[in-house]
């Protein structure tokens, strides 16, 4: 079988390593790819984002199945666009991929149907959004309405902090029109949890608990970027808060949108807060998170192909998913300056040093036989062990094998 994936980025290394191990497939192509995807996969010269130049691809090569991995093209109507063609292709269509797409839309769904989450309003207008602010006071969150490359969060501990961040967003245009409308939520506190689940539109079967680190430096500190690192499982995500969570917040969401005639069908992603009143939704993921697919996928011990098409068939019920009692560990490498500015064409050694890690690349590129850094998040160096400890311990040692200039890592991920 032949398999495209879509996207570019350490996730897209992890799918198409994980749908290597599978004996069905033979071929994967992935567009546009990186520099260490080329090592498993033959790269595409096709943007995540070009749905014409996806859909003339896969009607030319005829691929069993395109993967699409990015929250972009789901949100732009991908998925849709094969099906149309007649080409089978796993990811929610548009209509469901909304749920990540729209803030507003995941906070309206989430109180018509009584999932908890946390309190907030929704506005257009600056002068507005920071009456409201002054109304509630600090800490508060302010969230860009729609994609923003998972930068669109300010977490902010002062109304001044927080007016700031509204004006960028509506009035700076700092997330151009992902931010034209801000949600402004509650401020929730207790440790966060990842839990992705396969969905096909009425079953779902989650994948084991992680945990994300967001802020760029140690501490959590600095600014919010698309993920420094992730462990799973987590430390906090016990039996009992599971079984919470299931009949709470995940099956009520995969019926709630069946109910809205947006039957969602991939990969969901839950970002929960555990409070002292109990779990919380902070956002939904319409697709496999970054970094948190490369640790869970690690630990996959089923064919990743065949769930594909059990999704896609809606046959989950019947897939029995097995999974590694291991525990994994991914540390991000990333460009010096991430999540602003940085440079891009610096070169990677140690890679063949590392030992006891697999490292997925995310923003590199081959030139001339060498693998340079081609982004914010370069590489993410992923152990897997029998305790998380040990697992961190293995990563960690393979992080200090690699070196490129102005490399940035935090150095306490999975230790709180």
């Amino acid at each position: 079988m032949k398999v495209l994936v879509i996207g570019s980025g350490g996730r897209e290394h992890a799918i198409c390593v994980t749908l290597a191990k599978s004996q069905k497939v033979d071929h994967i192509w992935c567009a546009p790819g990186n520099g260490g995807i080329a090592s498993v996969a033959e790269c595409v010269p096709i943007g995540a984002t070009d749905i014409d130049g996806v859909v003339a691809f896969s009607k030319e090569h005829k691929p069993d199945l395109v993967m699409v991995a990015p929250d972009d093209p789901l949100a732009m109507g991908m998925v849709d666009a094969l099906e149309a063609a007649g080409i089978r292709a796993f990811g929610p269509k548009a209509n469901a991929a909304v749920i990540e797409g729209s803030k507003s839309f995941a906070k309206e769904l989430m109180k018509k149907y009584g999932i908890p989450t946390a309190d907030y309003a929704v506005f257009e207008d600056s002068a507005s959004a920071i009456a409201y602010i002054r109304e509630k006071g600090a800490p508060i969150v302010v969230k860009a309405d729609g994609l923003a490359l998972g930068k669109g969060v300010t977490v902010a501990m002062t109304e001044e902090d927080a007016a700031a961040a509204v004006r960028d967003a509506i009035d700076g245009g700092s997330f151009g029109k992902a931010g034209a409308r801000v949600v402004i939520e509650e401020y929730l506190t207790g440790p966060e949890v990842s839990v992705l689940a396969f969905v096909d539109g009425k079953d779902l079967k989650t994948m084991p608990s992680a945990q994300d680190h967001k802020r760029a430096y140690d501490h959590d500190e600095g600014p919010n970027t698309g993920g420094m690192g992730a462990f799973s499982p987590s430390r906090f995500y016990t039996e009992t808060v599971a079984s919470e969570c299931m009949e709470q917040i995940f099956k009520p969401t995969v019926a709630a949108m069946a109910k809205e005639g947006r039957p969602f069908r991939g990969v969901l992603y839950f970002g929960l807060m555990l409070t002292e009143k109990g779990p919380r939704v902070i956002e939904y993921n319409a697709r496999f998170g970054d970094p948190e697919t490369q640790a869970v996928l690690s630990r996959l011990d089923s064919d990743l192909y065949d769930i594909f098409n059990a999704v896609i068939d809606g046959r989950l019920a019947e897939m029995d998913i097995q999974w590694k009692p291991d525990a994994a560990c991914c540390v991000v490498m990333a460009s010096g300056g991430y999540p602003r500015s940085y440079e891009k064409g610096k070169a990677i050694a140690g890679l063949e040093q590392v030992q006891d890690s697999f490292v997925f690349h995310a923003g590199t590129a081959l030139r001339d036989g060498e693998i340079v850094t081609n982004g914010g998040r370069v590489l993410g160096v992923t152990a897997v062990a029998p305790t998380l400890d040990e697992a961190i311990e293995k990563a960690y040692g393979d992080v200090h094998r690699i070196t490129f200039e102005n490399a940035h890592f935090r150095n306490d991920i999975g230790v709180k």
